[in-house]
């Protein structure tokens, strides 16, 4: 591959709702630049950039991946980028080093959540926007009602580019509206033809919304556009790609992935319209002073680069997926990582299309490259010249919504699956791994089932760990309501010394169940000996871990040591801890013992159509609503909810409002168990026992 500057490169991330075609549409670039002999197909596993296994399997995309297409003169990284809302967490790289999101929406299809949700995070990460209507072959597709629907969600700044010669089976070629021309068919069959006298008033309208648009770019031109002067072609294209640039101007392209049509004009307004990476300012800091820097993406710039992706093979190594934010970058370049404070040394330096690795001698300033077996490199790490330190912030992931227990289904394979975990972790840093120390399990955290259950599969097929996945179990907690006194005596004679403890306790509720355990010595006239008091707490303090009802912790409990005897001889310290547990499981029996559940803060962001079935929905859920207000546009429903009612949440709320909803969810306090749904907890725990033994 030629050796592009700075100017000549263009990022294009290709986002939008699953299904919508941003697969093949990458495909249909690279077979329309030459770069392909022949059209891979998702359905078949023969895609560019679906080459995961589970991709081939599902027929979905899992991972962003890049494919660098070669078009007159200019390189365009093409990231393709799962639609699936379960993989959102692949859109967060890609949208961190490119200048432009594609958003890709169908033409039957049209505004969909998914195609909103691209917008407002390119927006909230700075990247301009085009929007791709793909499919324009298909039955019913219908291009002016999806530009209308863009229009009316996004508003005037959205116009039409790339307007189509007919609709559905009679979709044959497109007119570009700034250039006036009018283009039919696809790949060596590609002509330009006079303009259809019957699309006059379509490219009329759609020439006025991009003048008008243009127009607001510049004072002047607004005032000379507003008095009612013409703009020059010249002045219309100037204000055209300074409002690309900014963001302000979102072009509308129409266009058949499956067919070709409109593909080689959508691949032109990419290289002459949208802008390159040249002089972009990247803000950072340094690592030791804490002082801003910004670099310019110049080849004149120290090296610096920001890396967005991590793919973790078990047989080629870690490949560390990267743009260049500022110089440029070679196989010999002295590499440190300013994020672990260490110097890195890559084993090459390479373009990716999809898995296939290419070495290159040199990536300029805005370029894509990756670089193998970095040693300390992860997602949203930055990679700089060590004479010339800077940090880029890190690459914002979403929280995880969803977990489940994850265990080795083969006894002995525990440390395959946990190391084959932490190689995906840095592949994927949308998931989480961590121990609940108190159930003992595992828990995947990500962000849906089928995301949890690709990486239960992907360590399989990449690592060969055989994992399960169950719900998680819940840490309930016991407590006592009433003050009750009991006796714990312990006596044994078994020939030579025995063993004698006798000890009276008052068990009480503390009230606070933040609080597990206070101990309390009352012992008057020696009834109990010195030396024995603290074998009592600790006799106490080793059996409130496991609770009379249902053996989960005992908490809140306040113990008072009062009184006792004891035996000269028999007495020890082992028989007065024998003498405790008899104690606390007698007398915590009869002082009303309750079982405590988890309560969970939880904050739901929803559209206000959904309010009414985010509420009664949390109500069934034994949820109590505590507030709503307003927060970016969005309901923010603030609830508490118990954990046990929250595990599938994620997918339902998904379901409810056609995944336009969020939320987020963090321990709250303890709190008593109606009656009814603790019987159920107590007589699983029963049976689990009688199992047991």
């Amino acid at each position: 591959m030629a050796d592009y500057q700075t100017e000549k490169i263009r990022n294009i991330a290709l986002i939008g709702h699953g299904g919508e075609g941003k697969t093949t549409l990458t495909e249909a670039m690279l077979y329309a630049a030459g770069l392909v002999d022949r059209k891979g197909k998702v359905e078949d596993g023969s895609a560019t950039t679906d080459f995961d296994p589970e991709e081939t399997k599902r027929h979905i995309s899992i991972s962003a991946a890049v494919a660098p297409v070669e078009w007159k003169g200019t390189k365009i990284n093409v990231i393709d980028v799962p639609g699936y809302f379960d993989f959102i967490g692949e859109m967060m790289g890609p949208l961190r080093v490119v200048e432009t999101a594609g958003i890709v929406v169908g033409a039957v299809s049209g505004l969909t959540v998914g195609a909103e949700k691209a917008w407002d995070y390119s927006k909230k990460n700075d990247v301009c926007r085009m929007f791709i209507v793909n499919r324009m072959d298909t039955e019913n597709a219908n291009f002016q009602k999806v530009v209308d629907q863009l229009r009316d969600k996004f508003g005037s700044s959205v116009v039409p580019m790339l307007i189509p010669i007919g609709q559905g089976a009679s979709f044959k070629g497109v007119v570009n509206v700034l250039e006036n021309k009018a283009y039919e068919g696809a790949g060596k069959a590609l002509k330009e033809v006079p303009v259809p006298a019957d699309m006059a008033g379509a490219i009329a309208t759609a020439m006025e919304e991009i003048t008008e648009a243009a127009a607001g770019e510049d004072e002047e031109l607004m005032m000379k556009y507003l008095e009612g002067e013409e703009l020059t072609h010249e002045e219309i294209l100037a204000g055209f790609k300074a409002g690309m640039a900014n963001g302000t101007i979102v072009p509308v392209v129409a266009c058949s992935a499956s067919t070709d049509i409109g593909i080689a004009k959508t691949l032109d307004v990419i290289s002459v319209y949208l802008h390159s990476p040249k002089g972009a300012k990247a803000e950072g800091e340094n690592p030791k002073t804490g002082d801003k820097i910004t670099r310019a993406c110049d080849n004149s710039e120290p090296f610096s680069a920001l890396v967005y992706k991590t793919i973790a093979d078990p047989f080629v190594g870690k490949l560390s997926l990267f743009r260049v934010m500022s110089g440029s970058i070679t196989p010999a370049t002295a590499l440190y990582n300013s994020t672990a404070d260490k110097p890195e040394k890559a084993g090459g330096l390479f373009m990716m299309r999809g898995k296939k690795q290419s070495n290159v001698n040199v990536l300029n300033a805005g370029d894509l490259g990756a670089l193998s077996k970095l040693q300390f490199t992860n997602s949203g790490d930055t990679l700089c010249d060590a004479n010339s330190l800077i940090h880029f912030s890190p690459v914002a992931f979403p929280a995880p919504c969803i977990s489940k227990a994850i265990s080795a289904a083969k006894q002995g394979e525990e440390d395959k699956v946990f190391s084959g975990l932490s190689r995906l972790q840095e592949e994927d840093p949308s998931i989480k791994v961590e121990k609940n120390t108190e159930t003992t399990e595992t828990l995947l955290s990500g962000q849906g089932e089928l995301h949890l259950d690709v990486i239960r599969n992907k360590l399989a097929a990449k690592f060969g760990a055989q994992a399960n996945l169950n719900d998680p179990k819940i840490p309930y907690r016991e407590t006592i309501r009433k003050k009750v006194a009991c006796q714990g005596r312990h006596k044994k004679q078994s020939g030579g010394h025995g063993q004698f403890g006798d000890v009276w306790i008052e068990f009480s509720p503390i009230g606070d169940t933040n609080i597990d355990f206070e101990f309390e010595d009352a012992v008057v006239g020696g009834a109990v000996p010195r030396n024995f008091i603290p074998s009592v707490e600790k006799g106490l303090r080793e059996n409130i871990r496991k609770g009379v009802l249902a053996g989960y912790p005992m908490v809140g409990l306040h113990a008072k040591l009062y009184d006792g005897s004891y035996h000269p001889v028999d007495s020890s310290e082992m028989a007065f801890k024998t003498a405790a547990r008899i104690a606390y499981k007698k007398g915590c029996a009869d002082a009303s013992p309750v079982l405590l559940e988890p309560i969970m803060h939880v904050e739901v962001f929803v559209p206000d159509e959904y309010m009414g079935d985010i509420m009664g929905d949390m109500n069934k859920r034994r949820g109590r609503i505590m507030g709503m207000d307003q927060v970016d546009g969005l309901q923010r429903v603030t609830a508490e909810a118990p954990m046990g009612e929250m595990f599938k949440y994620a997918t339902d709320l998904r379901s409810m409002t056609q995944a336009r909803g969020s939320f987020t969810m963090t321990f709250e306090r303890y709190e008593e168990m109606p009656s009814d749904a603790a019987k159920k907890i107590i007589e699983n725990a029963q049976k689990d026992e009688d199992e047991e033994e």
